[in-house]
């Protein structure tokens, strides 16, 4: 597992699952031979997406950002529609860093797709849905938890009750931003989603943004490279150009949830690779 030190935090990507997705959807209107120079595909034109949450350490807090996509909760059609070759190993990530699930003080949903949001629940040994981290304050934006609990016609596909039912006591919901301490703070921007979510780290030194499905990796750099999956294409573009070029002028890290080669990478003011921190390649496993 990587880990990366930025200010007084310490982050560690757990591993979470992965996802094969279509090319052309996850870039939207952007031609095939633009992106294809930017993120690799396979003969399928399926680009591989990890799904790996990323747990924060700070004063003996365990924050965990998004969940994974679960483990024995998909069946082989949803496997083979979304390219899935490896579930969740969250727990035996959490055990190599001598921690449990019941370890895990917060979890921070940046949104709750299916891919982000299967691991909030699993299926215990008397065949029920539970919660996956019992002991934790579940965080999204008033407006994601109200259409995962009412999804419309489109969005029925991704925000499924098996993610949000078991946990719903644990949920608590913000309406624009949220401060999980001074410094780190959640921001409600739209964009992929209605509901969807930010999150920006001001440390003395170093600083990070996560701008989960509006950069879901480092190929997804230019502003109006969008997903066709985006619900709200013109606002993700316009909040999207906002968060970068901020962070430029600011030198922050970019970390990233779904990328399959970088965990963080650092740009310069001209958007240029500075510094980064890269995946380790494997073979997927089954447990």
């Amino acid at each position: 597992m990587e880990q990366l030190t930025i200010g007084q935090l310490t982050l560690t990507w757990l591993n979470g699952g992965v996802t094969h997705m279509d090319g052309g959807a996850m870039f939207g209107v952007v031609p095939k031979p633009l992106w294809s120079k930017k993120y690799p595909h396979n003969d399928l034109e399926q680009i591989e997406l990890r799904c790996d949450p990323i747990l924060i350490q700070v004063n003996n807090r365990n924050i965990l950002v998004d969940s994974g996509v679960g483990f024995g909760k998909l069946n082989e059609k949803l496997k083979r529609n979304f390219g899935v070759l490896e579930e969740s190993h969250v727990v035996s990530s959490l055990e190599v860093l001598n921690l449990t699930v019941h370890d895990i003080d917060t979890v921070l949903m940046t949104h709750l797709h299916f891919d982000h949001a299967s691991g909030l629940t699993y299926i215990n040994d008397q065949g029920e849905l539970a919660s996956t981290f019992p002991n934790a304050t579940i965080v999204t934006s008033e407006i994601e938890w109200e259409e995962m609990k009412n999804p419309n016609m489109r969005s029925k596909n991704t925000y499924w009750k098996e993610n949000w039912e078991p946990v719903q006591h644990q949920v608590e919901t913000f309406h624009g931003s949220y401060e999980v301490f001074p410094g780190f703070t959640m921001k409600h921007t739209g964009g992929h989603s209605n509901g969807h979510c930010v999150i920006h780290y001001d440390g003395h030194e170093e600083s990070f943004v996560h701008m989960a499905d509006l950069m879901p990796t480092h190929g997804h750099q230019n502003p109006l490279w969008v997903l066709a999956y985006d619900d709200y294409p013109v606002t993700s573009v316009h909040e999207k150009k906002e968060l970068l070029e901020e962070a430029y002028e600011k030198n922050r890290w970019f970390i990233f949830y779904h990328d399959a080669y970088y965990r963080a990478i650092r740009f310069d003011q001209e958007g240029q690779i500075e510094e980064k921190l890269e995946r380790k390649r494997y073979e997927y496993t089954s447990e």
